[in-house]
């Protein structure tokens, strides 16, 4: 008897006791179904981590300098200077400034934009770009000019798409317009990314009262790079400082290594929980085939006197188990597919942040390799059992 002969008479064998088989194989279907989420759920983080990063910038690095007292601290020109050495690591540097004044257009406060002073390169760091005017120059801020790019929400909503040559208020202090950024977010709501302003750093430092400015944002050259032009840094300040709680430098790229890492261990946790229920299907599928030998001790038996070999009768209830684990390791696969697009619309609609649950390849292979395994594996016992039947009692038995 070859093997499509063998699996014919498995798969009859099956198709008699249907309802049987289906809930043998439930373990199974639930057991593939539910890798398959988590690691489409996965899949999905990850996507939705590295777009986020991606808008930050994953070759930006920010630095904080908190000095040594009012002993020791790092100027501007030293920080510029630290890029400066190191061309092929860092393509440019920004000193960043956050102010808290509120934004006035006229008698309307504007609450949630967000305010900051930064140099003449970081709209070009940030890939942003200038719909209307211009952007801010080093003229602007060696001269600590009251000027000052907006994004386009506030264009838009309270210039009517001509803000440049207007003026806006922070706090008491006026500036004027010279330039509006392009759209960035697909919907321009108030505290986005569009709800902005930019003004020389120089001026944002005047405006704060800081003595001296200890946010820093520099750009690689390349991200693959990014470990490279921290070291770089670090070695810079240390020069300055000699001692390295001074200052802290993080790495974009890095954070998104270690958050990759970090979810990548739980969902492999969780994909090991989950596959817990592919044991209690294999279990499952032990015991019924176990179930069938006795129940067919007597077809064995005349099997065996008509000179059915003992490989044949192993072969035939390991092929049963087999095929009755892949049946359901297929079930649970299209099942699987359709939760991760449940969990789309859903993690859409509750979270109201667009993530697509994408179940990957690997995990399907993965599904299809572990449920015809468990099914070889946990069919084995009960298949052993039955091609050591001894013919004689195996015919005798009622």
């Amino acid at each position: 008897m070859n093997f499509f002969d063998t699996a014919r008479l498995a798969i009859g064998n099956i198709m008699t006791s249907k309802m049987r088989t289906f809930l043998t194989m439930l373990g199974i279907i639930i057991g593939v179904s539910a890798v398959i989420l988590i690691k489409g759920l996965g899949n999905g983080m990850q996507i939705y981590m590295e777009d986020a990063f991606e808008s930050l910038g994953t070759n930006t690095i920010q630095v904080i300098i908190m000095g040594r007292g009012s002993s020791r601290s790092v100027s501007v020109d030293q920080m510029y200077e630290i890029a400066a050495k190191n061309p092929d690591l860092l393509e440019a540097v920004s000193p960043s400034v956050s102010v808290g004044l509120p934004v006035k257009v006229g008698t309307e406060t504007l609450k949630s934009t967000s305010v900051s002073g930064v140099g003449e390169d970081y709209l070009d760091m940030k890939t942003y770009e200038i719909e209307a005017g211009r952007g801010l120059q080093f003229m602007d801020v060696r001269d600590r000019k009251t000027v000052c790019v907006v994004g386009k929400y506030i264009d838009r909503n309270y210039y009517g798409g001509n803000a440049v040559g207007k003026t806006i208020k922070l706090g008491t202090h006026k500036l004027t317009i010279v330039g509006v950024m392009a759209q960035e977010d697909d919907e321009m709501d108030s505290g986005g990314t569009d709800d902005c302003l930019f003004l020389p750093y120089s001026v944002a430092a005047r405006y704060s009262g800081l003595g001296r400015i200890s946010n820093y944002v520099f750009t690689s050259t390349d991200k693959d790079h990014s470990d490279d032009a921290v070291k770089a840094i670090e070695n810079g300040l240390f020069k300055v400082f000699e001692d390295d709680r001074s200052y802290t430098v993080i790495s974009m790229a890095q954070l998104l290594d270690t958050f990759t890492t970090m979810l990548n261990v739980m969902i492999t946790i969780l994909a090991i929980i989950a596959g817990i229920s592919l044991v209690v299907g294999g279990i499952g599928i032990m015991n019924i085939m176990l179930v069938s030998v006795t129940e067919r001790t007597r077809e064995i038996g005349i099997r065996k006197a008509l000179g059915a070999k003992e490989r044949v009768i192993l072969a035939q209830f390991v092929t049963e188990a087999a095929v009755t684990s892949l049946l359901g390791g297929a079930v649970g696969i299209g099942f699987g597919i359709m939760l991760c697009r449940i969990a789309t619309v859903l993690v859409s609609r509750l979270t109201e942040v667009s993530m697509q649950v994408v179940p990957s390849l690997d995990s399907i292979v993965m599904a299809v390799g572990v449920s015809a395994g468990i099914g070889i594996l946990f069919g084995w016992l009960p298949a052993r059992k039955a091609a050591n039947l001894n013919p004689i009692d195996a015919l005798r038995y009622e």
